[in-house]
């Protein structure tokens, strides 16, 4: 990998750039490269202090003493392929195997120029809120292959990492399921996730290294992240839309 030291202007928010990618993940769901110009236009200013938090816990400051990069062991297929069935890391490993997604990919998109990466704890802990993100499907049970399964974890994310431009996604996601819908059934999702973001723990805490060998039904219950029914009534009400004949994609 490249590596810079420079972290100028990460902290300044860009908000005509942020919405215009939101117009372009709007017509284009699967834009999966208009939600990192998102977080980069609006999140910034939220990295200092997240890291702070992460520091102030034992656990916490010896993950970014380490600075491991997840990406390159979720890329490892002999770690991949450690995990035990029941795990964490084996729910991890089917879901990339039936979606067909990776972490490389997700970085990728993240970097679509290839610049240098940068060499700063701010910018370490924004590529680790990525390479987490597949992760946090897995533990909330949110389908990635599905519009309305991102937008729930966008609402659980903006809980979890207080990030603007998490919120102006899930507002933006709520909104296109209501003109779609004609119903308030995918902001009461979208809602619930963030919802279960505030009443579980610090995701961000986590050392994902151990959180994948753990059984996962524990691993929930530990996390007090807990069911999602009101994402379960959306998934069923926008299936009998499309089951109708309509356009709903939320």
């Amino acid at each position: 990998m490249k590596y810079s030291t420079t972290i100028s202007g990460s902290y300044k928010r860009d908000v005509p750039a942020a919405l215009r990618a939101v117009r372009a993940l709007m017509r284009d769901a699967n834009a999966t490269e208009q939600v990192f110009i998102i977080m980069r236009s609006l999140n910034g200013p939220v990295l200092p202090v997240n890291l702070a938090r992460l520091i102030s816990t034992e656990a916490g400051a010896r993950q970014v003493y380490r600075r491991t990069e997840l990406v390159e062991r979720l890329c490892d297929p002999a770690f991949v392929a450690s995990f035990a069935p029941g795990t964490v890391g084996a729910a991890y490993r089917e879901f990339l195997q039936k979606t067909g997604y990776s972490a490389a990919g997700l970085a990728d998109a993240s970097n679509p120029e290839g610049h240098a990466l940068v060499e700063h704890p701010h910018a370490w802990l924004g590529r680790r809120v990525r390479d987490v993100h597949d992760i946090w499907h897995v533990l909330t049970g949110y389908q990635a292959d599905e519009p309305l399964g991102e937008a729930c974890l966008v609402g659980f994310s903006f809980a979890q990492t207080r990030g603007k431009g998490w919120a102006v996604l899930g507002i933006a996601s709520a909104l296109k399921g209501l003109k779609e819908m004609h119903s308030l059934v995918v902001a009461r999702a979208i809602l619930e996730g963030y919802r279960r973001g505030r009443a579980a723990s610090w995701l961000l805490g986590e050392d994902y290294e151990v959180l994948l060998h753990e059984p996962l039904d524990a691993a929930r219950a530990r996390l007090r992240i807990g069911p999602a029914p009101a994402y379960a009534r959306a998934q069923a009400a926008v299936a009998a839309a499309t089951r109708a004949g309509g356009t709903a994609s939320a």
